[in-house]
């Protein structure tokens, strides 16, 4: 399978949604709250979803439970990294390592055969997805201790990413449409995240509450971008590879970074615009493949 212009188009729309949600968490005053209110609100989006588009056929529940499961490894790692590090260095080394181990894992258990070009377009995309991320975290101090954990659990969150991707790939091919499987997934996703926050602040229930409260509503909005971008990736997976797709959700990091210095006044720098021609060098990479 090739990537089509429209397909490609609808990625990187999603990788827009994607960023506008990520820049929501990052704009808030609790990143982890935050984080834990959208994906909570997935579970409520996803009921009248459901009511709509209908349960997921028998054979794709193997891979919303599997999903599911591996979303609880990604969630605790993501935890840990962003405890012992910032985002700016996390979130890039996550989301750059991952379309590899995709690409990787969908030769082995989809039987994806990539050309030529289209490795040298994940790579490209990869290696864009580093360049732009990192350039936030360059500048960085801190205890270096702590800054190789926060590295260590973003590598191993990147397996959980691309883990998850190569699942849901195979399931939503199983089941042969995207809309009920994402409903199905978002409905079990939300909880373990959510209970691990409020587990880790019992003490301050008062105060969580209050904060959700406050903020349920931008969180909502969120939670439809992290929905709706989700949503377009599992459908493109029905079309394109899943390696394909998955290097340029990555994108995200890019649309991240304008919003970042349009929106929230971050400066853009040299580092960022070289990842960012390197990115778009990886797009072109994969449309010409």
């Amino acid at each position: 399978m090739d990537i089509s212009l429209p397909v490609l188009a609808a990625v990187l729309l999603g990788a827009l949604l994607h960023a506008s949600w990520n820049a929501l968490i990052k704009s808030a005053p609790d990143k982890a709250l935050n984080t834990a209110l959208i994906h909570g609100l997935g579970t409520i989006l996803a009921l009248p979803l459901l009511l709509f588009t209908g349960l997921p056929q028998a054979a794709a529940w193997p891979y919303v439970i599997t999903s599911t499961l591996i979303h609880i490894g990604y969630y605790t790692a993501l935890a840990g990294a962003y405890k012992h590090g910032d985002l700016g260095l996390t979130y890039p080394l996550m989301r750059g390592s991952a379309p590899l181990l995709v690409a990787l894992g969908a030769h082995a258990l989809l039987g994806e055969r990539l050309s030529t070009l289209a490795w040298v377009g994940v790579l490209t995309i990869s290696l864009g997805v580093l360049t732009l991320g990192l350039a936030q975290a360059g500048s960085a101090g801190g205890d270096e201790s702590r800054r190789r954990k926060a590295m260590r659990y973003a590598l191993i969150n990147a397996v959980f990413i691309a883990a998850y991707t190569v699942v849901d790939g195979l399931g939503v091919r199983a089941n042969g449409e995207a809309a009920s499987y994402v409903a199905a997934l978002f409905l079990l996703d939300g909880l373990p995240y959510l209970s691990l926050v409020l587990w880790q602040r019992r003490d301050r229930l008062d105060q969580v509450r209050a904060y959700m409260a406050a903020r349920w509503k931008p969180a909502a909005g969120g939670t439809a971008a992290s929905l709706g971008s989700y949503g377009i990736a599992l459908w493109a997976m029905m079309h394109a590879p899943v390696a394909t797709v998955a290097a340029l959700r990555e994108t995200s990091v890019l649309f991240a970074a304008l919003i970042g210095s349009l929106l929230l006044g971050e400066r853009f720098g040299w580092q960022r615009a070289a990842g960012t021609g390197v990115i778009l060098a990886g797009i072109m990479a994969l449309r010409l493949a």
